[in-house]
């Protein structure tokens, strides 16, 4: 997410590592909840300050 320099979606992450996109709903699940991440702009997700 930091080195794209802008909010990306589950999409652009699944694309960019070749992974599977239910794990990746997953990690943004656990990430969201710890606080690591936030949604500046609907479906779109940038680390947290």
């Amino acid at each position: 997410m930091r080195e794209a320099g802008k909010p990306v979606s589950a999409g652009d992450v699944t694309k960019a590592l070749g992974a599977d996109r239910k794990e990746v709903d997953k990690a943004f699940a656990a990430l969201k909840k710890e606080g690591a991440i936030v949604s500046p702009v609907r479906c779109k997700w940038e680390p947290a300050k």
